[in-house]
């Protein structure tokens, strides 16, 4: 499985989580209460950690100007933020609900939280008028209604309008069977007279249910009249109609007409709009003559979707008729898409593995239906690609593997595009910045430096000069330089050293040589630790565990192996642990000037099959016995003509006859990492000591020269930075 189709499958499943995690939480909270109000615990109710809110960078989400409450990150409580007016938010809806989204990052989570606005009683019952002035005739029979505009009260339920008083009089009473959602009828008792009393006063109190009870009241002025005996009457009780949201101010809503069989000023009717809320009477009017709605104010499809208010039409006698209206408005595609940014990584790997996440952006539109459907879309040819999430969100992730080398940092252009006609759409940029890693090996100008130097020149002479380029950033390109240490080419005079050994054999446990390494590093760090891991003969030599020393394990006869090869491993106490090794080739010999040349003595590992095997030794035993008669014979004839030049029995070796092959020693008296160490070995000696000799050859180069191996040597400079490596050869011409 690939490693985007594995990214998309976790992806897939992690959404999967999130939508059965999510959850809707309820609470409810009176209105008008005061800040920092506690509505209830988010943390508790949703099984959270309420010390990690602020990591995940909890929140609420609600669609509107105000925020009227808030997450305590502390405590992982939802409380009140500002005043809540139940009234504005939902004016007679009930139950009021706002709709929250709790959002949490880290992974992201969502829970829709609902909060329930409850009602108290903080708005008394108001009638349309302070006063009423109404006509009767003085022929209207007993039972005869006259119908007065209910009272409004803003709140709802039990603390809406429950009850109407009426003042003690002896014509009119109430009618407490009437529809008293709409109006109020005043029944005649008794029969009026005009020439008794033509005129009436009364006082018709509202009063609602909350604790303690509110009340308004509206003063009715009754005028007895010979003749009114008819209200108006709409063509209908209820009118519907639909209005754009950007309607001109001036265009005609609806007319609406009520008829009057009265005639004269009985019969002339006059329009008006009942219980107008402040928002309702800021968009809209009525021709009071003609009856007409028309726009006054801007509208807004996204404030309120539709409105609803009732007129009155009353005739000149006082008698009234009601009908309700509501109008619909209608969605323009007048909000752009709002792009937001949830969480963004603007700093990126180059070695970040495709379909891994970058950003999680948000997009919303303020309008509805088709006209709120947004579709993403970023560059195709950018190393991202844009996904859908969860409901209005979406992810950012790689498609392909990045190299900063050739582009540092990205701008993703977000675009969002609604789907009205003609379609809005916005735009966000994000600036990706692209960093370092060390994926670049340092690169010399030239592969092969040829070099020209002066022989017998002094240490310290500069040779050449090299240059390298490593295109990573900063500490990744910083380019350090080191020689790779090859064999020596250059030996000082001053420098040569032979070990000798006297008497008939080396005794067990005497010294033969001595392995010396050192470690740029501290502590532990560069606790080192020999040991021999290849050798000619197994049995013959050991060395120090800490010290390096070599010694014989046994005494050396004159039948062991004349050369004598070990690989030495030397390791620090790091974890993990670095080692490197050496080669030691020692000879076991009575007379220097008999040895033969150690350069081509190393160390090689008998992988053989057994047929090798006892071939070699099958002819080794022949060689052998025919060997050791040369030996001995040779051995006793340069004994008698070797002249004795030193006291103890040391013998002096003219520089012809010492093996060319020696260990170059730096003037700061430390080892490289790897090197070959050249050892000679008597058998006629019960110690082990060193002995330095000089040249009898007057040619003999003086102790600071260098005698060289061969015209043209060579070698290795290593270049490396933090991780890299590269190597180039340097040629040296005398």
């Amino acid at each position: 499985m690939s490693k985007l189709r594995l990214a998309k499958w976790r992806l897939w499943i992690t959404s999967l989580l999130f939508c059965m995690a999510s959850a809707d939480v309820r609470y409810s909270v009176p209105e008008e209460t005061k800040t920092k109000y506690f509505i209830g615990s988010l943390s508790k109710d949703l099984n959270l950690d309420s010390d990690r809110l602020r990591f995940r960078k909890a929140r609420l989400d609600y669609r509107g100007d105000k925020r009227y409450c808030e997450v305590d990150l502390d405590s992982g409580n939802i409380v009140v933020s500002e005043r809540i007016d139940r009234e504005m938010l939902c004016g007679t809806t009930s139950p009021c609900l706002m709709h929250f989204e709790f959002i949490l990052e880290n992974p992201l989570e969502l829970h829709n939280v609902v909060l329930e606005v409850k009602d108290i009683n903080d708005n008394p019952p108001v009638f349309p008028k302070d006063s009423i002035k109404l006509e009767i005739s003085e022929a209207a029979p007993t039972r005869s209604k006259l119908q007065i505009a209910c009272a409004r009260d803003l709140d709802v339920g039990m603390n809406s309008v429950q009850t109407y008083m009426l003042s003690q009089n002896k014509y009119f009473v109430l009618d407490t069977k009437s529809n008293k959602d709409r109006y109020v009828d005043i029944v005649l008792k008794n029969s009026l007279d005009r020439e008794t009393k033509g005129e009436h006063s009364l006082i018709l109190s509202a009063v609602d249910g909350g604790n303690p009870p509110k009340s308004g009241t509206v003063v009715i002025e009754v005028f007895v009249i010979d003749v009114n005996d008819n209200a108006p009457v709409f063509s209908q009780p209820l009118y519907n109609t639909r209005l754009f949201e950007n309607a001109a101010l001036g265009t005609s809503v609806i007319k609406i007409v009520a008829t009057d069989v009265d005639e004269g000023a009985n019969g002339q009717i006059t329009y008006y709009i009942n219980h107008l809320s402040d928002n309702t009477k800021e968009l809209f009017k009525i021709d009071e003559n003609y009856g007409e709605i028309s726009v006054i104010g801007q509208m807004d499809h996204e404030k309120s979707s539709s409105y609803e208010m009732e007129v009155q039409a009353e005739d000149g006698g006082g008698q009234t008729g009601h009908c309700k209206v509501v109008i619909e408005i209608d969605d323009i595609n007048d909000n752009t898409p709002v792009i937001s940014v949830k969480s963004l990584k603007n700093q990126i790997p180059e070695n970040i593995p495709p379909g891994s996440e970058i950003a999680v952006i948000n997009v919303k539109d303020q309008d509805s239906g088709e006209n709120s459907r947004v579709s993403c879309s970023i560059s195709s040819s950018l190393p991202f690609q844009l996904q859908p999430y969860i409901k209005s969100y979406f992810i950012i992730t790689t498609t392909r593997s990045l190299d900063r080398e050739q582009i540092e940092n990205y701008n993703v252009t977000i675009t969002a595009t609604d789907g009205g006609t003609p379609p809005l759409f916005s735009n966000l940029t994000l600036n990706i910045q692209v960093s370092d890693i060390n994926d670049n090996s340092p690169t010399f100008e030239l592969q092969t430096y040829a070099v020209y130097i002066s022989e017998n020149n002094k240490p310290g002479t500069s040779v050449c000069s090299v240059s390298a380029n490593d295109p990573d950033w900063r500490q990744n390109g910083t380019v350090l330089y080191s020689l790779v240490p090859t064999e020596p080419r250059y030996f000082s005079e001053g420098q040569r050293a032979a070990l000798s050994v006297y008497n008939l054999s080396t005794l067990s446990g005497s010294l033969v040589s001595k392995v010396i390494a050192v470690d740029a590093d501290s502590g532990q760090n560069a606790w080192l630790s020999y040991q021999i891991v290849k050798s000619t003969d197994p049995g013959i030599f050991s060395i120090g565990l800490y010290s390096g020393e070599i010694r014989t394990q046994r005494d050396i006869s004159e039948s062991d192996n004349m050369k004598q090869s070990l690989v030495i491993s030397v390791k620090d106490n790091g974890q993990p642990s670095l080692s490197t090794t050496c080669a030691v080739n020692l000879l076991i010999s009575d007379n220097l000037s008999e040895v033969p040349e150690l350069k081509d003595m190393t160390y090689k590992d008998n992988n053989s099959k057994l047929t090798s095997y006892l071939i070699i030794a099958l002819v080794s035993l022949s060689t052998f016995f025919l060997t050791f008669i040369i030996l001995i014979v040779a051995v006793k004839f340069c004994h008698r003509r070797k002249p004795r030049l030193l006291f103890d029995g040391a013998v002096a070796v003219p520089s012809a006859y010492l093996p060319p092959n020696y260990a170059e020693v730096d003037e700061a008296g430390t080892l490289r990492s790897s090197y070959n160490y050249d050892t000679y070995l008597t058998t006629g000696s019960r110690t082990s000591d060193f002995k330095f000799v000089s040249s009898y050859n007057e040619n003999t180069l003086p102790a600071g020269g260098t005698l060289i191996r061969s015209d043209i040597d060579s070698n290795m400079l290593r270049l490396s930075d933090e991780g890299e490596c590269t190597e180039v050869n340097i040629c040296f011409n005398p």
